[in-house]
Order: C-alpha cells, then sequence, then structure tokens
C-alpha cells in the first residue's frame, strides 16, 4: 500500500489544504485511538503542539477525533516534541501527539504519532492507520465518549528531566548564553532550564506571534544568533528550531558549528568515558565526509542511513547505539531521551565546555569539511527522477569524482523538492556536479 498522508515524518503539509485539514486531523485521532485502544483500561493521548496559529484547529479538531472513540485527553499546550514522548510515558498514555511542522514555516503544520514507549510509531502503526483514514470507524457508545484535561506543570516535569541530563556537579555558572527558540515550543522551557543550571541568557525568538515560528530565526537561519552572540559577547550561542527536536551551535566568534560537529564531540567524549554504545555513530547519507574520517581516525565507526531522523533512530536500537543524528541538528541521545532533543544535546555541549575550560571556538571544530554542496530543485508534479536526461547527468558526475567524493540525489519527504547533494575534495568538481544534475532536473521537472 502506497502513502497517501504519512511522510518521513509523520503527516506534514500546508494548513487548511489536502492532509492538513481539521477534518484529517479530526480523522487522524479516531484512527490513532482506535489503533491504540488496547486492553480494557481507560485510554489516554498526550497531545502536545508548537506555537503555530493553526496549532489551535488542530489540537481541537485532533481532541474531538479521540474522545470520540472512547480515548481521554491530556492537553500541554507549547511544548517541545522531546517533552510530549516524555510524558507520553510518564502519564502512561496509549499514544503520543504532537502537532508541529518542525522547522517549516508557520503555514505549514503536521501531526506527530509516538506510541506508549515514547517513540515514534512504527512503519506498520503508521500503514494501519493509513488504511484508517479511508473507513468509517466505529465511534465509542455515548458513556464512553472519552473527556480533555489540560496539566498545567508539563514544562516544569519537562524542565526537570532535561537537567538531570547532566551530572548533578555541572553548573552553568560564568557561562553567558545567547539562545534562539525560533519562537516556538521551546521559548519558555529551555530559557528556564538554563537559567536553573546557572547560566546567564540572552534569550531571543521567545516571543511567538502564531505566524512568526522559524521567521528569520532559529536552527535554520542562525544569523540573527550570530548577530547576538557577536554583540553580547557570549561565550556560545544555542539554536533550536521550532518544536525544539534540532540543534545548531554558533562559537563566540560567531562561526556555525553544525549537527555533524555536534555528533563529533558528543561521541568521542562518551567513548573517552567508556559510555559510547555502538562503537561508533549513526548519521544519514547527508552527513559529511569529514565526520566519517575523523571517527574513523578516533577508532569509531560512522554508520549511515537515509535521510530522517526516524531511520537514524531504527538504526540506534537496532545496532545498540546511543549517539546519533543529521547535519541540520537533529540529535539523538538514547540514554536521555526517545526522540530528538535540542535542548538536552545543548546541555551536552556546555557541559563539555564547562569540563574542558577551553573557547566554544577551540572545542567545537574537531574536522575540517570536505567540500559539500546542497542545491533543492522545486517541482510541480511527475518524476523529474526517473527523466533519462537526469540519470545521465548523475553518471556523469559520478565518474567525474571518480571515488574521492559522494552522490546523494533525493526527493524530499516533506516538500516537493529534489535534493542535490556532492562532496568531495575537489571544490571545482562538486560545485560543477551539483550545477550539471540541478539543470537536467529542472528541464525534467519542466
Amino acid at each position: 500500500m502506497s502513502r497517501q498522508f504519512f511522510g518521513t515524518d509523520g503527516i506534514r503539509g500546508r494548513t487548511n489544504q489536502g492532509a492538513m485539514t481539521a477534518a484529517i486531523a479530526m480523522k487522524v485521532g479516531q484512527a490513532a485511538g482506535t489503533r491504540f485502544l488496547r486492553g480494557t483500561h481507560r485510554h489516554r493521548v498526550v497531545i502536545g503542539k508548537d506555537t503555530r496559529l493553526s496549532g489551535y484547529m488542530l489540537e481541537n479538531a485532533m481532541v474531538a477525533g479521540f474522545t470520540s472513540v472512547g480515548m481521554d485527553v491530556v492537553l500541554l499546550g507549547p511544548m517541545p516534541t522531546p517533552a510530549v514522548a516524555l510524558l507520553t510515558r510518564e502519564l502512561r498514555a496509549d499514544v503520543g501527539v504532537m502537532i508541529s511542522a518542525s522547522h517549516n514555516p508557520y503555514e505549514d503544520n503536521g501531526i506527530k504519532l509516538f506510541g506508549p514507549d515514547g517513540f515514534k510509531l512504527s512503519d506498520e502503526d503508521e500503514m494501519a492507520i493509513e488504511a484508517m483514514l479511508a473507513q468509517d470507524i466505529p465511534l465509542a457508545a455515548s458513556e464512553d465518549i472519552g473527556r480533555a484535561r489540560r496539566i498545567d506543570d508539563a514544562g516544569g516535569r519537562y524542565i526537570h528531566a532535561v537537567k538531570r541530563s547532566l551530572p548533578e556537579a555541572v553548573r552553568l555558572d560564568g557561562l553567558k548564553i545567547a539562545l534562539d527558540c525560533a519562537n516556538g515550543a521551546a521559548y519558555q522551557v529551555a530559557p528556564s532550564a538554563l537559567w536553573e543550571l546557572g547560566a546567564e541568557i540572552v534569550a531571543v525568538g521567545v516571543s511567538p506571534n502564531g505566524r512568526n515560528i522559524n521567521a528569520k530565526c532559529g536552527s535554520t537561519h542562525v544569523e540573527l544568533l550570530r548577530e547576538t552572540v557577536v554583540s553580547s559577547g557570549a561565550d556560545i550561542g544555542i539554536a533550536l528550531d521550532g518544536d525544539a527536536d534540532r540543534l545548531i551551535v554558533v562559537d563566540e566568534k560567531g562561526k556555525t558549528v553544525d549537527g555533524d560537529q555536534i555528533m563529533a564531540l558528543i561521541g568521542t567524549q562518551l567513548a573517552a568515558r567508556g559510555a559510547l554504545r555502538g562503537g561508533g555513530v549513526v548519521a544519514t547519507v547527508m552527513s559529511n565526509l569529514g565526520l566519517e574520517r575523523y571517527l574513523q581516525a578516533q577508532g569509531l565507526t560512522l554508520e549511515r542511513t537515509k535521510v530522517g531522523d526516524r531511520h537514524v533512530l531504527e538504526r540506534m536500537r537496532a545496532g545498540g547505539f546511543n549517539v546519533g543524528g543529521e547535519q541540520s541538528g537533529h540529535m539523538i541521545l538514547l540514554d536521555h531521551a526517545t526522540t530528538g532533543d535540542g535542548t538536552v544535546a545543548a546541555l551536552q555541549v556546555l557541559a563539555a565546555l564547562v569540563q574542558s575550560g577551553k573557547r566554544a571556538s577551540e572545542l567545537l571544530h574537531l574536522f575540517d569539511p570536505v567540500p559539500q554542496l546542497l542545491r533543492n530543485v522545486r517541482f510541480s508534479g511527475g518524476q523529474p527522477l526517473e527523466a533519462a536526461s537526469v540519470k545521465s547527468a548523475i553518471a556523469d558526475a559520478e565518474a567525474a569524482l571518480n571515488g574521492s567524493g559522494r552522490l546523494v540525489i533525493r526527493a524530499s519527504g516533506t516538500e516537493p523538492l529534489i535534493r542535490v547533494m556532492a562532496e568531495g575534495d575537489d571544490a571545482g568538481q562538486v560545485e560543477a556536479a551539483v550545477a550539471s544534475i540541478c539543470a537536467a532536473v529542472e528541464e525534467g521537472a519542466a
């Protein structure tokens, strides 16, 4: 069965269009609720959201869906994705929901689902829910309809869990941290957690209005954070995305540190303490070749997966790894969370900074990335990658790189884009490869 609704990270799209309407959200609630009605206990779902305007509409629609099939609903309000995963487990819920489109603009929204163990749903569960969306779903008897309640201490519970990811002896006193919360889900909890650990916080992106999430701020737009770090004299900058499962760092000089460098730091720090499991780190095909070479020099491996944090997580669980992530900033640290958690990952970086006594610019740039170029080509329909001209351009580029680099060409799982990435030791060859493939894709998509 092909997927109509679920992509690489739940269901996502333009609000009030396609799959992202109130009617579909209610049906998803009914289907997911029915899928997880297991046993005779009173069933419960936890629902969180980010700060998008459409979150109110989708939240209410999902409440209607879940309660109509007999599930009670616990509403968290604006809360990071990893907080939803955490509280799904802590509240003994049967399913968890995060309403968010992550790093996308406010006009988009999405639905991410978690099982009772706090992990994102399996392909089997997603396919079962997908199939139910085309069917009439039996409703609960009148006396069995669920009820909804909102809990006020969700933020405090999450902050407590985040702080527990650090040894009690580690404090952040003396550190001045610029923090960009992307006007998103962590706008309250992330500054509070860092302040409670002793840091001085210079916060930006903490004034959400429903329309400014990820708008020229956060982990996908680090210019604001870079300027804030330099102008405030901060020791380090921390950027989260709209649902706070990504982390990008800026050193005291304003230089950006991506997910590859962060994985290198956390992985080698754990390895030095004998706490790294799996013998290495799990990342995607998009991670830089420089990371792979650096880890190999440390006697560690880099295992690559398809793009998407769910694929990273699957490999981590199958292989017994505890560190994984993506170049874009998804950081999965299974010792502390069941999904990507930008705040937890930030604390591991800050702890290393405190314990090393080094400046961020000395600590965080562990390897020189090889030249890498990524471009996106938007298309309106069809399958551009199947065009003969595109296949020919890819073959020619692979021949030109001649084993000294890599190509990754793929369709985005969340937007109508073809992503073209090349990397290698020769920057000129990399640029030429990307240019030729992008030109062929544009022609094939016309």
